[in-house]
C-alpha cells in the first residue's frame, strides 16, 4: 500500500509528484517549472514574478462569478535535513514517502510536507471540475524557510484578492490568526590553528537520537538540543580532562532545534581512561534528565586519528563559555493567550570553518519590542568575546483579528461538518501572512492544515485523516464564502 492509494486521491496523487522532484530552499526552479507546466496543460492562467512567486488563477464555476476572490497560499521550498547515516542528496534524489499506521512519513529525511500537502491541496482544487467555488487565486511562494524572500519579494499588484487562507499550519482542528515574527542572529569568531601535539590522541564525540523539530512550533516541548548538549560536554572535559577541540558541526538549520552534534577533539594518553568513563556517565546523565521527552537520545566518543591541527586555546575557551551562555527555549510566555509562547530563542548551530567559527541562531517574539530585547540579548553574549554578531532583517508577527469575517465563516463551516469546535490560536511560528499583509493592508487572512509532527526533521509525519478534513474544510469553505 502506497500513497497513491489514500484520499482525497489527487491530492496524494500531486503530493507524489512533488516528492519527485527536489526543492530545497533557494532552489525552487523546477517544482516552478512543474506548476507552470501544470498551469498551462489547463489553460488556466498564471504569472511570476522577478522573486519567483507563481500566481495561477481559476475562473468561477457557474453562478458563483460574483463572489469575492480567494487566495490560496503555500511555499515552495522544503527543510532539507536527513539523519547522519541516510545516504540522500536533496539537490537530486527524490523524496520516499511510506505509509506508517495512520502517517505518511519519509525515510531518513524531511517528509516536504511542510509545504508540499499545501502545494497538493491548491493543485487538486485547480485541478478539479466538480467543486463549486468563486474565482480562485493559488499563490507559490519561494524560499519560507530560509528567509521568507518569496513573501518579501511580492509587490502590490501581484494579487487581487482580499481573502487568503495559508496552507502553512499544522495541527487539523485548529485556525490560527496570528503570528510571531523572527530575526537570525548569527555570530562570527576567528581562530588560529595550532598544530596538535604528537602525545594526543583523537576522539569523535558524538550527540545523536533526539527528535529536533521546529524552532516555533516545538520550543516549549522540553526537547534535547544537540549544539547545547555537546557544548555542556566540552566545557567540563576541557577543565577535567583538558580536552583540546579540533572540530565541532552541531546542529544545522536556523529554524530547526539541533538534533546531532559531533566534534573532533584531542586528548593526552594520561587522561584518556577518566575521559572515556566520564562519557559514558555524561550519556547516562542526559538521558535521565531526558527521559520523557528523548528516550533514544545517544552520547558516544570514538578513537579516531589525532586531528592535525587544533583551534587555539584562547578561542576554544571564549567559544565555550559563550555557547553555555547563550540562552536557548523559552524566554517569556504570553501574559494575554493561555499556555502560548510570547518570545524564544534557539541556538540553532556551531560549526568551525577554515578560519573562524560560526554559530547561528534565531530570535522569534509576537512582541515587537521583546523581539528585539532578545536578539540584544543574544548578540552581547557573542560581543563579550569579541565575535563579529550580524543580523537577518528579520519578518514582522501577523496581529491577531478576532473580529474577521473569514475566520467566522470558517468556524461555523468547520462546526457543520464536523460537528466538533476548532481551536482559535496564534502560533509562536513564523507564517507569511505578516510580510503579505504588510503589503496588501487589510487583508483577511487565517492559517489552516492538516496534521503534522516533527516538521523540520527525519521524522517529519502527516497525519492521513487530517488531510482528508483539511480537504473537506476548504471544499466547503469554497463553496460558502460569499454565498
Amino acid at each position: 500500500m502506497n500513497i497513491l492509494s489514500l484520499t482525497p486521491a489527487t491530492v496524494w496523487k500531486f503530493f507524489h509528484e512533488i516528492c519527485q522532484i527536489p526543492h530545497p530552499s533557494k532552489q525552487e526552479a523546477r517544482l516552478a517549472e512543474y506548476i507552470i507546466g501544470f498551469a498551462k496543460s489547463r489553460n488556466l492562467q498564471w504569472k511570476q514574478d522577478d522573486t519567483g512567486n507563481v500566481l495561477i488563477s481559476k475562473a468561477a464555476t457557474p453562478g458563483k462569478e460574483k463572489t469575492p476572490i480567494v487566495i490560496l497560499q503555500s511555499h515552495l521550498d522544503m527543510v532539507c535535513e536527513k539523519n547522519e547515516d541516510t545516504v540522500f542528496d536533496f539537490q537530486k534524489d527524490p523524496i520516499h514517502p511510506y505509509i506508517d499506521g495512520v502517517w505518511v512519513k519519509a525515510r531518513g529525511t524531511t517528509l516536504g510536507a511542510d509545504d508540499g500537502i499545501g502545494i497538493a491541496i491548491q493543485l487538486a482544487l485547480l485541478d478539479a471540475t466538480d467543486i463549486p467555488h468563486g474565482p480562485i487565486e493559488c499563490l507559490f511562494t519561494v524560499d519560507e524557510e530560509t528567509g521568507l524572500t518569496g513573501a518579501f519579494g511580492l509587490k502590490p499588484g501581484f494579487l487581487e484578492g482580499r481573502i487568503l487562507i495559508n496552507l502553512d499550519s499544522e495541527d487539523e482542528g485548529r485556525i490560527f490568526i496570528g503570528c510571531a515574527g523572527g530575526r537570525d542572529t548569527v555570530a562570527y569568531l576567528p581562530y588560529s590553528s595550532e598544530p596538535t601535539p604528537r602525545s594526543m590522541l583523537g576522539y569523535k564525540v558524538t550527540i545523536k537520537g533526539l527528535k529536533g523539530g521546529h524552532s516555533g512550533d516545538d520550543i516549549n516541548k522540553g526537547l534535547g538540543n544537540a549544539t547545547k548538549i555537546l557544548n555542556r560536554l566540552l566545557w567540563n572535559a576541557s577543565r577535567d580532562f583538558q580536552v583540546r577541540i579540533s572540530m565541532i558541526d552541531a546542529g544545522n538549520l536556523r529554524n530547526a532545534i539541533a538534533r546531532e552534534a559531533t566534534a573532533t577533539i584531542a586528548i593526552n594518553l594520561q587522561n584518556e581512561k577518566a575521559f572515556t568513563e566520564y562519557i559514558a556517565q555524561f550519556d547516562q546523565d542526559i538521558k535521565n534528565e531526558l527521559r520523557v521527552t528523548e528516550p533514544d537520545v545517544k552520547i558516544a566518543a570514538e578513537k579516531v586519528s589525532a586531528p592535525a591541527t587544533l583551534i587555539d586555546g584562547a578561542t576554544q575557551e571564549k567559544l565555550l563559555h559563550a555557547v553555555y551562555a547563550c540562552p536557548h527555549g523559552v524566554i517569556e510566555m504570553s501574559r494575554e493567550i493561555p499556555n502560548f509562547v510570547e518570545t524564544s530563542t534557539n541556538l540553532a548551530s556551531v560549526k568551525t570553518g577554515d578560519k573562524e567559527i560560526v554559530i547561528t541562531t534565531s530570535q522569534r517574539s509576537s512582541v515587537e519590542s521583546a523581539k528585539k530585547d532578545v536578539v540584544d540579548m543574544v548578540e552581547s553574549v557573542f560581543q563579550l568575546i569579541g565575535a563579529r554578531v550580524e543580523h537577518s532583517a528579520g519578518y514582522p508577527g501577523w496581529k491577531p483579528n478576532p473580529d474577521s469575517p473569514l475566520l467566522k465563516q470558517t468556524v461555523d463551516t468547520y462546526r457543520q461538518l464536523f460537528q466538533a469546535e476548532p481551536k482559535v490560536l496564534a502560533v509562536h511560528a513564523g507564517l507569511e501572512c505578516g510580510l503579505i499583509g504588510a503589503t496588501y493592508p487589510g487583508m483577511d487572512m487565517i492559517s489552516i492544515g492538516p496534521t503534522m509532527r516533527g516538521v523540520h526533521s527525519p521524522d517529519e509525519k502527516i497525519e492521513i485523516t487530517s488531510v482528508e478534513k483539511c480537504w473537506d474544510l476548504i471544499v466547503a469553505l469554497l463553496d460558502k464564502i460569499g454565498s
